[in-house]
């Protein structure tokens, strides 16, 4: 079930001849194969946050590739699910930067209710295959809702982490946003600039600057 704010947008892109040519590819990966997220979480993140509502987006990559643990919100996991290590180290980050304790509940419905966009650059994976389903359309339709939020009047931060989640900054020209980027949070990379970065309190100072009530990071 879409929330009904972005009703007009998705119809729109569902109809287009890319998202037609995807759609066919994704029925067959889910018939032959074992695909996350499972087909009704693939819009988690478009049920949960209210386009209008919007305050942040955080843009990952692609999503978990092994059992039981993406469920269409970047970053997330399902509940009583073990956090994995990329989580982790935005848990730890948190804690560095606000002070606060996290819990070891990774299932971040509790942030895109406040207005945390939590999107991938592709919103599907076959099994234990990273980025098995880059360049299959994804990015057009992920492109496509990023240049639609930078249309926005309402102050958002968009955090850019990976390089897959930077190719987007070339879409982001609005004034009225702020946009950071980092390294992926994965232990591959989060030693170079994830860990440190300070996205968390440096994205809740610029939504009290513009007057919008701050994220609570906690979990």
């Amino acid at each position: 079930m879409i929330n009904k704010s972005w009703d007009d947008f998705l119809n729109e892109q569902f109809n287009q001849d890319y998202f037609k040519k995807l759609s066919s590819f994704l029925r067959q990966e889910y018939l032959d194969k074992t695909i996350y997220p499972p087909k009704v979480e693939v819009f988690s993140s478009f049920y949960f946050t209210d386009l209008d509502k919007v305050k942040v987006v955080i843009l990952g990559q692609d999503p978990y590739h092994q059992e039981n643990q993406a469920c269409g919100l970047a970053f997330a996991v399902k509940p009583n699910v073990a956090l994995p290590p990329s989580l982790i180290n935005i848990y730890k980050e948190i804690e560095d930067d606000l002070n606060v304790k996290m819990s070891n509940n990774g299932y971040l419905v509790k942030w895109a209710k406040q207005g945390v966009m939590l999107l991938n650059a592709v919103l599907t994976v076959e099994q234990s295959k990273a980025n098995s389903h880059r360049g299959k359309g994804w990015e057009i339709f992920t492109d496509n809702v990023i240049a639609h939020l930078n249309k926005q009047n309402q102050p958002i931060v968009f955090l850019l982490w990976g390089n897959n989640a930077k190719e987007k900054i070339r879409l982001l020209d609005n004034p009225n946003h702020l946009v950071l980027t980092s390294v992926h949070p994965s232990p591959l990379s989060a030693h170079r600039g994830f860990l440190g970065c300070k996205h968390f309190s440096k994205a809740n100072d610029f939504l009290i600057k513009n007057g919008v009530e701050p994220i609570d990071w906690t979990m």
